[in-house]
């Protein structure tokens, strides 16, 4: 699950590090509003989406007075945001928060993940910080300092100072810095995160060492026993599909492609979509249905795919094991007759009651012109795919 920036920046705050004042508007008036509650001087007015490199796609804006607020607010809220990260639809803007300006004289980069082959967290810092930490990651790796974090024990005092005095910070700055550095870890570990950055750190011109932006993305199989984090999602920035499909127990994500996948199992529904791809089609999805979905649940995945104008086509791959087949039979059944199989529909079952479930699928043939049955995985890709591209 992604926060917005603020909601990331409150947690920081609540743990302990420094973070300018901010506050969170829905209109440009109350960014003017904001400006002058900030003390009247400089702040920074910034789009509050769950999407990265927001200052190259014009969502952060530097005023020095109560009208640029108003102005700069007005023009981010007025149209969908497009970023790098974002596509060319964008997405749409409906908070910013407007930041107390500080004098930065040196901006850097943190953050912590998991390194899936240390098996622990891992502390990421570098002094070359800012907008372009993406490329300087590619470009000079060099510049980044790695530091594992012990699953039990944290991170250490001695780690948290050595990084500070590598990233370039003197005197009592590293006693500020290796304090940050401390929390966040700390922080990382109590709130179940995936990902916790602060980009960028800054050291202001007074010597004082602040996180003017931040950004948090936490474990979903965790939100159980983390309500305050639960409590920060906003629907507004999630896929309406995949929150209905959220709803109803199942596992999508929308993907670019214009074949549908309806799978039951992670790993198999990832092995439906490369074998999709290797016979020269495109996975509009990942959707599991899991091991146990209701009737109900898989005829609402059906119509949660072909909710997507993109399809062009449907695989249907089951192999039964705690599934049963003939559960996806009445369901396709079901879902022909409320939303219709206008594209193809290509059918493969195996395992649980298979038996039952193909009697189901060829007495609905008749009914459904569009469906078509598979022998086994290869087969399906090869009928799907060329379905498709025969339409």
């Amino acid at each position: 699950m992604k926060v917005h920036e603020y909601q990331a920046r409150q947690l920081l705050a609540d743990a302990g590090v420094a973070v300018p004042e901010a506050v969170v508007v829905g209109s440009a008036d109350e960014a003017r509003a904001a400006f002058e509650q900030l003390g009247g001087k400089v702040a920074v007015v910034k789009a509050q989406v769950h999407a990265g490199g927001r200052g190259k796609g014009g969502g952060v804006k530097l005023v020095k007075s109560a009208e640029e607020a108003h102005e700069a607010a007005a023009a981010i809220l007025s149209k969908p945001l497009v970023t790098p990260q974002t596509g060319p639809e964008g997405v749409p803007v409906n908070k910013l928060m407007v930041a107390a300006g500080v004098d930065i004289a040196h901006e850097y980069y943190l953050g912590i993940v998991i390194d899936r082959a240390k098996r622990c967290p891992v502390l990421i810092a570098s002094a070359e910080g800012g907008m372009d930490i993406e490329q300087i990651a590619r470009t000079k790796p060099e510049a980044l300092i790695r530091e594992p974090i012990h699953p039990h024990l944290g991170l250490q005092g001695h780690q948290a100072r050595t990084v500070a005095y590598r990233l370039g910070f003197e005197g009592d700055q590293i006693k500020q810095a290796a304090s940050i550095l401390t929390a966040m870890a700390e922080l990382f570990a109590q709130t179940d995160a995936s990902l916790l950055e602060i980009n960028p750190l800054v050291l202001t011109t007074s010597g004082k060492v602040l996180a003017i932006d931040a950004k948090a993305n936490f474990d979903d199989n965790a939100l159980f026993r983390q309500p305050v984090v639960a409590e920060m999602h906003d629907p507004a920035e999630e896929d309406p599909a995949e929150l209905e499909a959220t709803e109803h127990g199942l596992s999508y994500i929308k993907l670019d492609g214009n074949i549908g996948c309806l799978v039951n199992g992670a790993g198999l529904a990832m092995s439906t979509m490369d074998i999709i791809k290797l016979h020269g089609g495109e996975p509009a999805n990942f959707l599991d249905v899991g091991g146990s979905a209701s009737e109900q649940a898989v005829t609402e995945a059906f119509k949660i795919i072909l909710s997507d104008a993109h399809v062009r086509g449907v695989l249907v791959n089951i192999f039964g094991g705690i599934m049963q087949c003939d559960k996806i039979a009445r369901a396709i059944v079901s879902a022909a007759k409320i939303v219709g199989f206008e594209v193809p529909l290509v059918v493969r079952l195996e395992g649980t009651n298979v038996d039952e479930a193909r009697r189901i699928i060829d007495a609905a043939r008749a009914d459904i012109p569009t469906l078509q049955t598979a022998d086994d995985l290869t087969d399906a890709a090869k009928k799907v795919c060329a379905a498709v591209k025969a339409a």
